[in-house]
């Protein structure tokens, strides 16, 4: 996928001889007018800002660029194609709206289900087939010192399915890379709400009740700073560090 590149800004030293050719109107034309021309940053552009809680905040410039040369191409960008414009077949919806197993559900330390992103994907690659379905960025990745966010479209069999905006909190800038990963995965987690995988997930009943039924909650400590707090964890695993039963 192509990526812009932001352009050098000239100084003063940097300036043209008399002597140089002189750029002729056409060409200095087109590149003015193409709506995907990369343009060079000002004071006011959006690569360094300020979030509302007043974190500095940083695009990566990484937002995809339209194939101009093919303009049968979808830009999905901005692209709503295919947006409920029918169903799936039976045997796809079978598979994405199948009940999740239980064994496949994990519940973290503060007592949210989830199911493993990993799962998400094995799912669509049953429902669709493997290149059958994609991610497709929206927006530049936004980073702040903590966390990092971006926009990506769910596409199946080329028609859009879910936008939804993934996120990531990262400590350390030698994790952003990773960050990024993660936040791609939180995004695909959320689209493919929209297609019914894993629903039960967010059905409170449900929830209730595989707790009751698999899970435990339990007094943990600590084991460096000593502070204990209530956990869950699920009955088949034991209690992981950094924590005790205490």
């Amino acid at each position: 996928m192509a990526r812009r590149v932001l352009p050098v800004r000239k100084t003063s030293a940097e300036k043209p001889s008399s002597s140089a050719a002189p750029t002729t109107p056409s060409s200095s034309l087109s590149a003015e007018s193409s709506p995907y021309q990369s343009q060079e940053p000002s004071e006011n552009s959006n690569l360094a800002s300020t979030s509302a809680n007043g974190q500095p905040t940083l695009s990566l410039n990484d937002l995809p660029v339209f194939e101009l040369r093919n303009p049968n191409t979808i830009d999905w960008l901005d692209s709503f194609h295919g947006l409920g414009q029918a169903p799936f077949p039976k045997e796809v919806n079978d598979i994405l709206l199948a009940p999740i197993e239980p064994s496949d559900v994990e519940v973290k330390p503060d007592g949210i289900l989830y199911l493993p992103e990993i799962k998400y994907r094995r799912i669509l690659n049953r429902a669709f087939g493997p290149g059958g379905w994609g991610l497709a960025p929206r927006t530049e990745s936004r980073v702040t010192p903590k966390q990092v966010s971006r926009e990506y479209a769910l596409i199946c069999s080329g028609r859009l399915v879910s936008v939804s905006r993934g996120e990531q909190d990262y400590f350390g800038e030698d994790r952003l890379t990773t960050a990024l990963e993660g936040c791609k995965s939180n995004a695909l987690m959320r689209c493919c709400k929209d297609l019914g995988i894993a629903s039960e997930l967010w059905d409170p009943a449900f929830i209730r009740k595989f707790k009751k039924t698999y899970c435990d909650e339990y007094w943990g400590e600590h084991v460096v700073n000593k502070k204990k707090k209530k956990l869950w964890k699920l009955k088949v695993n034991a209690v992981e560090y950094p924590y005790k039963a205490a």
